[in-house]
């Protein structure tokens, strides 16, 4: 009886870590949210209708869930990142690595910048984050560390 009991918890404790999604980076955020997890989803976002990677962000002291797009741009790589309470993109170009609202034509496709769930005076020292190119991993790191200064809400995030 024993060995039926461990044969099935085996199996399920393999079954479910086949549909978990692959851990990326594990970072701290130095804010009242704790660590971050980066994991890759299993779903690919659709962005202008081309399927485009993405990570996806959780925090340990919150349920906030955050989705990082990532798309190629003519001169930069951009990071589009989607969460309930705030949306903003990342850019990575040869000069820097820095934040900026929505695209006007990510608009069209319901992604906005809502101005009354930004910090203002975040979203100006975020500008530039780093001088020169980051990768993917690295830019999601960076991200998941920043984003929750960006939110709005003083219950949320701490200062530095």
């Amino acid at each position: 009886m024993k060995r039926i009991i461990i044969s099935v918890l085996l199996a399920a404790a393999v079954f479910s870590a086949s549909y978990a999604r692959k851990v990326v980076a594990v970072g701290q955020t130095y804010t009242q949210l704790g660590t971050y997890r980066i994991e890759l989803a299993d779903q690919p976002v659709k962005i202008n209708g081309e399927e485009c990677k993405t990570f996806v962000i959780t925090y340990q002291n919150s349920p906030l869930e955050v989705k990082v797009v990532v798309t190629d741009g003519s001169k930069c790589k951009k990071y589009i990142v989607l969460s309930d309470k705030l949306s903003v993109q990342y850019v990575c170009n040869e000069n820097y690595f820095g934040v900026e609202k929505i695209d006007r034509k990510l608009e069209k496709e319901g992604f906005k910048t809502a101005d009354s769930e930004l910090n203002r005076s975040a979203y100006f020292h975020q500008k530039v984050l780093t001088p020169g190119k980051r990768g993917e991993t690295e830019a999601a790191m960076l991200i998941a560390a920043y984003f929750p200064y960006l939110l709005n809400n003083n219950e949320t995030t701490a200062s530095l």
